[in-house]
């Protein structure tokens, strides 16, 4: 084999990589946010789940992306690792796509769709026009790279070369076979790619079947290369689905004995009818399907497993985030769900220091002080540190919508910091009071609770409205009418403030406390009222007060 051969076989393998990392991005436009639902709206049936994992990958023609995406989900909390065992799976077997399609040889229509798919990607007209260019553009740059890289002058040459074949003659060890598979695909960072490689090489009769399944072997374990490394460092749930995805690979060790001890060979090389392509194309699948039968049944087991080895960290500081994972940002859409789940986190911390300062302020105790101080301390901290993270996650490819969605996550981060300042301000002010041996009277107290119950009514409800991305005309409506109200009785406390000072019932420091009280409230109920305008889907936007 000449150097000409050899960059020849490189130039293939270049433009079949190039393609199909093309094509799965075209994919993952045009199609990853219909699989996000698919995949949000998963139940807990594992077989459910295994056929879900199935069709989305054969779609978006990666299991790791696939499996990534799962991980994002699981750290925004959408789902289980029970439920994504059942997904991971599933992806797979809809990996095997690839293979099928090398076997059939459909590389004659490659450059049709090289010039459809490049005049699409360059003059549609829209957006989705253009992606869906840049899918079949890619597909044919696939195929292409296979058929120059099987050609005479690359993978041709290996049939008839000594060199070669006294190399896949001493290559007898099944270990040896696993460990190059597995070296093969950790390098092309595909296994899709890898059996591709393979493939060719089977077609060329280069490589027996018997030397083949090995290699299949390691090629199926070094497919988990990239999610093992995308995993260090990350968060817990994360290990866990990577450590998933390297047992339903890893199994097939423990399979390839059933090759030698059943006819499963010769029934494989009977049905390909002597096409390596075909009988690596169905072995490869075979094994996927075999495994995930042996595996389905005990997805409790490999659940409890996961666990065992990559147990939750103990964690020194509260400063941190619970669902966003910085290691893990390849899929913008699940990014994006965490960075929601974040938010919604922020969401219960700020509600729970207003109710902590208002409770304490009609109780006239202190007894919550330092748990509001430190929970605001960390309302800061999400505040800044989402912030810096949705200007990176801006900064990268995303979608419309998503863009959209993290426009208004910005307005909402900010009515959620301003309500725990003013939750704060509340606890100084019961503080005031305390310190300065203040004393209000019973009809004040009553205006707060009132007062207090209406604005805490509106905040959960609005609260509610942007957890589950719906406010419509009718709620739109009522909580209108509920933040007039909180004006209203506002301006009636104050009213009835400045009545009791003429009458001289209250003293006037106490008054401007008071006073500050009404304001911090009203101003709560006002920021609420922004968030659920963050909800509305209609609106371009947002209403700012």
């Amino acid at each position: 084999m000449t150097v000409v051969n050899v960059i020849n076989l490189l130039g293939g393998l270049g433009l079949f990589l190039f393609g199909m990392k093309y094509m799965s991005e075209g994919l993952n436009q045009v199609a990853g946010s219909k699989m996000k639902n698919l995949l949000e709206k998963l139940t807990r049936n594992r077989f459910k789940g295994f056929l879900l994992g199935v069709l989305v990958t054969a779609v978006i023609q990666s299991s790791s992306a696939t499996t990534v995406m799962l991980m994002g989900f699981l750290n925004a909390g959408i789902m289980d690792l029970a439920q994504a065992t059942g997904v991971i799976i599933g992806a797979n077997i809809g990996t095997t796509v690839t293979a099928v399609l090398i076997a059939i040889d459909v590389s004659a229509i490659a450059p049709a769709c090289i010039i459809t798919g490049a005049l699409l990607a360059l003059f549609g007209k829209k957006q989705k026009l253009r992606y869906i260019g840049q899918i079949i553009l890619g597909f044919g740059i696939l195929f292409f790279g296979l058929k120059y890289m099987s050609g005479a002058d690359a993978m041709g040459v290996l049939k008839s070369d000594k060199g070669f074949q006294s190399l896949i003659t001493s290559v007898n060890n099944p270990f040896v076979g696993i460990l190059i598979g597995f070296l093969v695909c950790s390098v092309l960072q595909s296994s899709s790619a890898a059996i591709g490689v393979l493939q060719m090489l089977a077609l060329s009769g280069g490589v027996p079947i018997k030397l083949a399944i090995f290699l299949i072997i390691g090629i199926n374990i070094g497919s988990a290369t990239p999610l093992v490394l995308s995993a260090i460092g990350a968060k817990t749930n994360a290990k866990r689905a990577a450590f998933v995805y390297f047992i339903f690979n890893f199994i097939l060790v423990f399979l390839t004995p059933l090759a030698y001890v059943t006819p499963f060979l010769n029934w494989v090389e009977d049905f390909s009818g002597g096409n390596g392509s075909v009988e690596v194309a169905t072995c490869h699948i075979l094994f996927k399907i075999i495994s995930a039968l042996v595996l389905l049944p005990f997805v409790p087991q490999i659940v409890k497993l996961s666990e065992m080895v990559f147990k939750p960290k103990e964690h020194e500081s509260a400063m941190r985030f619970q669902f966003i994972d910085k290691k893990i940002t390849e899929n913008t859409t699940a990014t994006v769900l965490q960075i929601g789940s974040e938010v919604e986190r922020m969401a219960k911390l700020v509600r729970t220091n207003f109710v902590l300062a208002c409770e304490g302020y009609l109780k006239g105790s202190l007894a919550d002080e330092q748990k509001i101080r430190d929970t605001e301390e960390l309302i800061n901290w999400l505040n800044h540190n989402i912030s810096d993270f949705m200007v990176t996650v801006c900064s990268q490819r995303i979608d419309a919508e998503s863009s959209e969605y993290i426009g208004k996550l910005f307005h909402v981060i900010t009515d959620l910091e301003r309500i725990g300042d003013h939750a704060e301000n509340i606890l100084n002010r019961t503080k005031t009071i305390s310190d300065g041996n203040m004393d209000f009277s019973e009809e004040s107290r009553n205006e707060v609770q009132e007062l207090y119950e209406k604005v805490l009514e509106l905040l959960d409800r609005s609260i509610g409205c942007f957890v589950n991305k719906e406010f419509n005309d009718f709620e739109e409506h009522e909580l209108h009418d509920l933040e007039n109200t909180i004006d209203d009785l506002t301006l009636q406390a104050q009213d009835a403030h400045v009545q009791r000072l003429k009458e001289k019932k209250c003293h006037t420091s106490s008054g401007v406390v008071y006073t500050k009280l009404l304001q911090d409230l009203e101003r709560v109920g006002d920021h609420a009222y922004n968030i659920a305008w963050a909800a509305r889907k209609d609106k371009n936007l947002i209403r700012q007060i």
